[in-house]
């Protein structure tokens, strides 16, 4: 189902009745489980959140894009800032992020929507829309929200079945993909998603394995996977399986097509001004930002040699700052998993000439 709600105003949401304005915890979470609608996910700590706000400079009335709700902990600083003349869109594929959105929807001093599909889609939507906004922004890979919520199959740390899927309506999982790729497609998935040395053993040992019976939950793999590896790299840096459940989420929710069809189609939404930002995780994120930003941030493009500009290229963004911004040591502290956030961010311009970067 998508759910596209109309935006609603804070005066709007005061006229509702008592019970549908309280915040939904206690019995009304009892009831929606009762309902079958899940419990509503808790709030998660967000990474990078003050750093994020301050890169994309919110203004009262302005109109933002969160692209990855998630749990909304970055959606309900931008929508503080926003204030009761602004809008915030929120953009989640994750029915788990729908139900964090209503309990925003509740509170939320600015007007309100959610699209309920992948963020290229709810792009392209609000493009045929004719919308114009004034920042979009991604924290891109996996919510916390969804190693939280139990039967999702993203952790190795649990047994779950082998899922993956951030949209629960789709066909592909991984298991689908862990049991019907062959070695060579497992082993180039694993190395081209998840930067893994031992993608050839592993990719071996998967196809060994479920020739005697079918890999069916998440500890099954991780079994299989250190079956496959060395010791020496079982203990080397962070869990053996880490990287090829990477590889095979990003494989399942085509997270990588989707981000380099998205990051055009936010920039064609901003306005001249507006802040396009984006949170990575990994280096195969990172990469895909950074590229996009400095190209636009790019005025000519010549040889050298030549005495004067041929190719008449002017830049079309300014960036925010030369590099990656990261957590501070306090954030670091209190949060590990913000140890490989990198922030970029750039300023679409109005004009062809480009300020310096602070």
């Amino acid at each position: 189902m998508l759910l596209d709600v109309a935006p609603q105003s804070s005066a709007a949401r005061r006229g509702r009745d008592k019970r549908s304005a309280a915040p939904i915890t206690g019995a009304r979470r009892r009831e929606r489980s009762r309902l079958g609608q899940g419990p509503v996910p808790g709030v998660h700590v967000p990474v990078l959140a003050r750093e994020l706000v301050d890169a994309l400079e919110v203004r009262p009335g302005q109109t933002a894009v969160d692209c990855t709700f998630g749990g909304g902990g970055h959606a309900r600083m931008v929508a503080d800032k926003l204030g009761p003349t602004g809008t915030l869109v929120a953009i989640d594929r994750d029915p788990a992020a729908e139900r964090c959105f209503e309990a925003l929807a509740e509170q939320a001093p600015c007007s309100v929507r959610f699209i309920r599909r992948s963020y290229l889609e709810a792009l392209e939507q609000l493009a045929a829309e004719g919308a114009r906004v004034d920042l979009v922004y991604f924290d891109l890979g996996m919510s916390s929200m969804q190693l939280d919520e139990g039967g999702r199959g993203f952790s190795y740390s649990h047994d779950e079945c082998l899922d993956m899927r951030m949209d629960p309506t789709q066909e592909l999982s991984a298991l689908g993909i862990i049991n019907s790729f062959d070695q060579q497609g497992l082993a180039t998935l694993m190395r081209e998603f998840g930067e893994e040395r031992h993608a050839g053993a592993i990719a071996r040992a998967i196809v060994r394995q479920r020739a005697r019976a079918p890999i069916q939950t998440t500890l099954d793999l991780v079994a299989t996977i250190n079956s496959a590896i060395p010791a020496p790299a079982r203990f080397a840096s962070g869990h053996p399986a880490k990287r090829v459940f990477q590889a095979l989420r990003i494989a399942v929710n085509d997270e990588l097509g989707q981000l380099d069809g998205a990051l055009p189609a936010a920039w064609n939404l901003l306005r001249p001004g507006g802040v396009l930002a984006a949170i990575a995780f990994h280096s195969l994120e990172d990469r895909r930002v950074k590229r996009f930003m400095t190209d636009r941030a790019r005025g000519c493009i010549c040889p050298p040699e030549l005495p004067v500009c041929a190719c008449g290229r002017t830049p079309e963004a300014v960036l925010r700052s030369r590099r990656a911004i990261v957590a501070s040591a306090p954030e670091l502290a209190s949060n590990p998993r913000s140890a490989s956030a990198r922030l970029r961010a750039a300023r679409k311009l109005a004009v062809s000439a480009a300020e310096p970067a602070s």
